[in-house]
């Protein structure tokens, strides 16, 4: 891996210069798209990133130091293993990779997750706790078919690199794996119907509620680049431009991105949200499903290979 283009991916493209409007650009499609949806006009696109600049500007409640460090190293570690994921996503032909780093990949996807369960926690409020016991179990509930719909993509390109998969994985494997894999986004990205860990008229902001001021701005950032590492991901697995011009590349790379995102907000506004019990029942029933057909496939071209 090239220590330039590596830097390149992570401060760049896809890194933090373009992830970071383009995940302000996502998070107001999403309350647009729900805005419209309830019959109403909704907030200009760039009121994210006012959003963003109006909590930095805030001076956040006095608290311990040490619950200080803590509530404000969690969302830092976060928004670090969001940019990790994005530089490792292979764009282009040439891009930062290396083999093995799938499994780095799924590493640094599962931080925010799990950061933002220690934030509830940490944030000593009835409601940060209860909504960080729902993001847990929606968390398990939605990374085992997501794990598995990568295996399988793993095991068809027979590579653990994500250049070779994006590039190598039969369709027959690749259709249910993507199918799995959008499944588990709105799981992933706290939108409807799976939006039970921060269900506001329940408990709040949820794991978020005692956040205030910078540390605040940048769980929202976090957030934001969440949807663009993910929706990216399903968009390079599902058009590999492997051989296409780099400009070619970026350009249906951003808009697959979009698309993906706009989707995932369509059916969150059209949706109720589940249960807890339901959401991750039907997890259990439909994402593993396709994640079982994506390995089934995967083994059988394995057996026929052989």
């Amino acid at each position: 891996m090239n220590f330039d283009r590596a830097l390149l991916a992570l401060l760049v493209f896809p890194g933090l210069l373009y992830a970071a409007p383009m995940g302000w650009l996502m998070l107001g499609v999403e309350r647009r798209l729900a805005a419209r949806f309830g019959a109403r006009l909704g907030p200009p696109l760039t009121q994210p990133f006012w959003d963003f600049v109006k909590l930095l500007a805030k001076r956040p409640a006095p608290r311990a130091a040490a619950d200080k460090t803590l509530l404000a190293l969690l969302p830092l570690l976060a928004l670090g293993s969001m940019l990790g994921a994005l530089a490792l996503l292979p764009v282009f032909a040439d891009g930062t990779g290396f083999a093995g780093d799938l499994i780095l990949l799924v590493g640094l996807l599962e931080m925010p997750p799990l950061l933002l369960v220690l934030a509830g926690y940490a944030s000593r409020s009835i409601y940060g706790e209860v909504g960080a016991t729902r993001e847990a179990v929606l968390s398990l509930a939605g990374g085992v078919p997501f794990l598995a719909a990568l295996i399988a993509l793993a095991a068809a390109s027979g590579s653990l690199s994500l250049a070779q998969i994006a590039a190598a994985a039969p369709w027959a494997v690749r259709v249910p794996a993507l199918v799995a894999l959008l499944l588990c986004l709105p799981v992933k990205l706290r939108v409807n119907p799976f939006s039970v860990a921060n269900a506001e008229q329940e408990i709040l902001a949820g794991p978020l509620t005692e956040y205030d001021g910078p540390r605040l701005a940048l769980w929202e950032l976090t957030h934001g680049l969440e949807r663009v590492a993910l929706a990216g991901f399903a968009a390079v697995l599902a058009v590999p431009l492997r051989d296409a011009h780099p400009a070619l590349a970026a350009v249906v790379f951003a808009a697959l991105s979009l698309v993906v995102v706009a989707l995932l907000a369509t059916v969150g506004a059209a949706t109720a949200r589940f249960k807890l019990r339901r959401a991750a029942r039907f997890l259990w029933r439909w994402a593993s499903l396709a994640a079982a057909a994506a390995l089934v496939a995967a083994a059988v071209l394995r057996h026929w290979r052989a």
